[in-house]
């Protein structure tokens, strides 16, 4: 079965070494167009109401941590597609993770980013959860969404599914900041040989060491259900749902970004301004502000600019 192929994949996933005019601003219910960003015409509470309604629908921290992203660099790796379809996947999601500022793995290294294609994704997460379940949650505090989130992510009817686990570290040093099962220094005879320890260099309430990174994403596509996308659009959406947080149950259908594309192939035919803004809100983030929802506030501060841009250059759509 693909699960056992997987098998040295997911082991290999593992945290990060200590080292380091006549646009309608808003959409009419009884229409089925989308607003583009580069057409928004209204500016003000407006504007943000509109912004703030897609972040909020996007994001999917886990449950009391801050929005989580990839730090330094990603390895891409495709599974069970033909040679040059993998390829083609892999480079258009790294590349787009080099535009963010990651580095992209070289040829062999170690997938933290796994990209599954197979003719039924149900029975191959319902699998994967069977066979791998430490390998998707580790059991440690703020690293994943929860069961209920696993148990829709094996059981959901969906034509791509996905699932992350994500790290508190300390931001001076890399090192892990939470305890995983397992963990055990000298005796064991107190909580200090359990729990990771933190130097704290300055104490204050408004800003914090630890941050939030992802270091593992699956995704698995079921290739029957995606015949009717194109490569790059289905790279594309493979990429947003990889490199962010994304709630799998997000309606966007009042917004024109990638995450549409599978329930309308004409939505988009790559990332959108949408999607490019929120991404590159999220990785120009400053992580270490005590408030969890300040990342947030960060990625909606970058569509507006995105829109204030579009607005003075008076851009045509592209998307």
């Amino acid at each position: 079965m693909i699960a056992e192929l997987l098998a040295s994949a997911l082991l290999g996933m593992t945290a990060p070494a200590d080292d380091r005019g006549g646009v309608p601003d808003v959409q009419d219910p009884a229409s089925n167009q989308a607003v583009r960003l580069e057409d928004i015409q209204v500016t003000g509470r407006r504007l943000d109401s509109l912004i703030q309604d897609f972040v909020r629908e996007v994001a999917a921290p886990n449950r009391g941590r801050g929005i989580a992203r990839w730090d330094r660099s990603v390895c891409v790796g495709a599974v069970n597609l033909r040679q040059d379809a993998a390829q083609y996947v892999v480079d258009r999601v790294s590349t787009i993770a080099e535009d963010l500022g990651l580095s992209a793995g070289a040829p062999g290294c170690t997938p933290n980013i796994l990209i599954v294609a197979t003719s039924n994704g149900q029975e191959l997460a319902q699998e994967l959860v069977e066979r791998r379940r430490r390998a998707l949650r580790m059991g440690g505090s703020g690293m994943d969404r929860g069961g209920a989130a696993l148990r829709d992510f094996q059981d959901a009817d969906r034509p791509v599914r996905w699932w992350q686990v994500s790290m508190p570290v300390d931001s001076e040093t890399g090192a892990r900041a939470t305890r995983i099962p397992g963990d055990c220094q000298d005796s064991c005879s107190s909580v200090f040989d359990v729990a990771p320890m933190i130097n704290v260099s300055s104490a204050s309430r408004l800003s914090t060491q630890i941050v939030d990174n992802i270091i593992r994403t699956i995704v698995i596509v079921d290739v029957d259900d995606v015949s009717h996308v194109d490569a790059t659009q289905l790279s594309d959406y493979v990429a947003m749902v990889s490199l962010a947080q994304i709630d799998p149950e997000a309606d966007t259908s009042a917004y024109a970004s990638i995450l549409n594309v599978l329930a309308d192939p004409a939505s988009a035919s790559s990332l959108t301004e949408w999607d490019k803004a929120y991404l590159s809100g999220l990785y120009d983030a400053q992580r270490t502000r005590q408030n969890v929802r300040a990342g947030t506030s960060e990625i909606r501060t970058s569509i507006r600019r995105a829109h204030a841009r579009l607005s003075e250059a008076g851009a045509s759509p592209t998307d």
